[in-house]
């Protein structure tokens, strides 16, 4: 992992999700490391679930729950994989996949690609269950029925996924974003919670950044009322900050440093809308334990990164949680719980 600085330039050569297979089968073809252990300062329980640390891989990597167990080696508490649609999708064309350098960033219009619930179901469902993992689920993009879409990865990842994520904030699937309006989130989740049943797996909802102040004061409204478990704030933007890079006019969702700030000021937003009744996962812009430790101090009692590691290589994850162990004890913080929304 030392070496990531030195074999950078070689990744960097090759187009971005050419880039990202070729790490994801490498990857995969690899042995299972050993999760990471319990650490009484950075353990944490949310949900039910009893983390070994706060700081998770999101959604996006592994769409296709390929190296679930490897990802969990690396050092991170918990893994996302997905999204994943009822049927198999190839998603936009490509190009679809751009690395910012300059901007410590990435843009993607990927379109939720990816192989279909079954196929990942049958993985997650050998795996030795070791490790939390998620599942995202997502609605294919030419489906008649969204909200049937979803209550269709509940109902085939139940008893398989450690949570679920219901992801209604990609800007990448035209209209998606539309089911974050109160009256089509009040139907999507009340059909979601239906499915589930009696409260396993937990059930976490994914929001997008864009949101004006009436939007999060609805969702968090519909969401408490629902009885959903957690909120994952944020997903990729489709604002467009100043950027240096002459990717920055490409079409898609933006991921990296640029959406650090925006994503700590929602996720202030649904702090204070929430009144701290759900608990919160922070993403977005995290690519240091300063910015993970930010993001818990504002009200997160988790985290989750993915475009950092393009920059910073697969050892990030161990370097934010023992930078995160320093800065809670530095504080005076015995726990990650006892931190969550100091600020």
């Amino acid at each position: 992992m030392a070496l990531y600085p030195l074999l950078r330039p070689l990744i960097f050569a090759l187009d971005a999700e050419r880039a990202h297979l070729l790490s994801l089968k490498a990857l995969a073809a690899a042995p299972a490391f050993a999760p990471v252990q319990k650490d009484p300062a950075l353990a944490t329980q949310v949900a039910g679930l009893d983390f070994p640390n706060p700081v998770g891989l999101a959604a996006g990597y592994d769409k296709d729950a390929l190296a679930p167990a490897q990802l969990l080696g690396l050092g991170f508490g918990f893994v996302e994989v997905g999204t994943l649609t009822p049927l198999p999708q190839a998603g936009n064309a490509r190009p679809r996949l751009f690395r910012l350098a300059e901007d410590q960033a990435v843009i993607n219009r990927m379109g939720f690609n990816n192989g279909g619930l079954r196929a990942a179901a049958d993985r997650l469902g050998s795996r030795t269950r070791r490790g939390i993992v998620g599942v995202n689920i997502g609605a294919n993009k030419d489906s008649t029925d969204r909200i049937a879409d979803y209550v269709a990865g509940v109902r085939t990842m139940m008893g398989i996924a450690d949570y679920l994520t219901i992801n209604i904030s990609s800007p990448n699937t035209p209209g998606l974003r539309a089911l974050q309006d109160r009256g089509a989130l009040q139907e999507l989740l009340g059909r979601v919670m239906d499915a589930r049943g009696l409260g396993i797996p937990p059930i976490f909802l994914k929001v997008a950044p864009d949101l004006e102040p009436a939007d999060i004061d609805d969702i968090a409204a519909v969401a408490i009322e629902q009885g959903i478990d957690g909120l994952i704030v944020s997903n990729t933007t489709i604002s467009r900050p100043p950027l240096q890079s002459r990717f920055s006019s490409e079409t898609g969702g933006l991921s990296g440093a640029p959406l650090r700030t925006l994503a700590l000021e929602r996720l202030r937003d649904f702090r204070k809308a929430t009144g701290g009744a759900l608990p919160l996962i922070g993403v977005g812009g995290i690519a240091s334990a300063e910015d993970a430790y930010a993001r818990i101090r504002a009200g997160a009692s988790l985290v989750q990164l993915y475009s950092a590691l393009v920059y910073e290589g697969p050892g990030l994850a161990k370097r934010i949680a023992t930078g995160l162990k320093a800065l809670l004890a530095r504080d005076g913080f015995a726990t990650v719980a006892q931190a969550v929304g100091a600020e």
